[in-house]
């Protein structure tokens, strides 16, 4: 039984786990996006967490708290310069995993891990949903709410200008040749 037993150990002593989470980390940092395997990518975000918490605040004990850890002067400067300005509203959850699949020699499954506030397809994809109410409507029975993007949001606002544009009554039309 792993009772108690939190720390994933990934098959590496204590000291070359430790270099190779302080490599991952900078790369994280340099980059904003790496490829590697599940298993590192969840001990990568366990150990890169609190590091971007401590950066929110920019004094030199915090500086050499997370230099302690990933003893890299670019990857500090990059850390505590444009990075903690875009995550300093953020409480937390700096990072994302998304599944890749599995590698074609061992099997092993894989993922890309990165800063949340660095995809710009994820940010530019926000979803409208519609507020439900409970007063009745079309779908008040059923409870069913659709998601709007906010490009089909602007082309069906498009689309209902030019309608009344287009049609044209009997009246208009006798209105406009007198």
């Amino acid at each position: 039984m792993r009772h108690n037993k939190k720390i994933n150990h990934l098959g590496r002593t204590a000291a070359h786990r430790k270099a190779m989470l302080s490599n991952m980390a900078t790369s994280l940092i340099l980059h904003k996006r790496i490829a590697t395997t599940l298993a590192k990518a969840k001990a990568l975000r366990v150990y890169v967490e609190p590091l971007l918490t401590k950066a929110k605040e920019d004094t030199t004990h915090s500086r050499r708290t997370v230099f302690s850890y990933l003893r890299s002067k670019d990857a500090i400067k990059a850390l505590f310069g444009e990075i903690s300005q875009k995550i300093a509203d953020r409480p937390g959850g700096y990072t994302r995993i998304l599944r890749t699949g599995f590698r074609l020699g061992d099997n092993a499954e894989m993922c890309i891990i990165e800063l949340v506030d660095y995809n710009e397809n994820m940010l530019k994809e926000k979803v409208i949903k519609k507020t439900r109410t409970r007063r009745g409507g079309r779908h008040a029975a059923t409870g069913v709410t659709e998601p709007v993007t906010t490009a089909a949001a602007k082309t069906a606002k498009t689309s209902e200008q030019a309608e009344p544009q287009a049609k044209e009554t009997p009246e208009n039309l006798t209105d406009k040749t007198e």
